[in-house]
């Protein structure tokens, strides 16, 4: 049986991957302790639907979010026709099955703590 180091630090100035999404924006990873982490930077103008589907080959992201935003907002359209906005300081839960946009002027940067294994990867 595996143990885990007792101390293991990475930093996203060196990510493990960098994983650049279809005009605007990209999402850096760490894995660490056995799991993904994403720090997510969607710069203005970003929308799921343009810059990330291309690359998932979904209709909407399948991809459940445990996240805390750093800076800037994002609107978040569900499947089930709820709408929401997140911004600095808030932690948010996503559901599979969503739409999200950058608001504003400024890129919206969010740190990601769900399944975001396989999130905006190219196969």
């Amino acid at each position: 049986m595996a143990t885990m180091a007792r101390i293991e630090v990475k930093n996203f100035t060196a990510p493990d991957e960098h994983r650049p999404f279809e005009g605007k924006g990209y999402a850096d990873v760490v894995n660490v302790a056995g799991r993904v982490v994403g720090k997510g930077v969607f710069e203005p103008g970003w929308r799921w639907s343009a810059n990330v589907k291309p690359i998932a080959g979904t209709d909407l992201c399948q991809v459940s979010h445990l996240g805390y935003v750093i800076s800037g907002r994002m609107k978040i359209y569900s499947d089930d026709g709820t709408e929401g906005e997140i911004g600095p300081g808030d932690v948010y839960a996503l559901a599979p099955g969503h739409d999200a946009e950058t608001l504003g002027d400024e890129p919206c940067v969010a740190l990601d703590f769900g399944e975001f294994g396989e999130y905006a990867k190219r196969h």
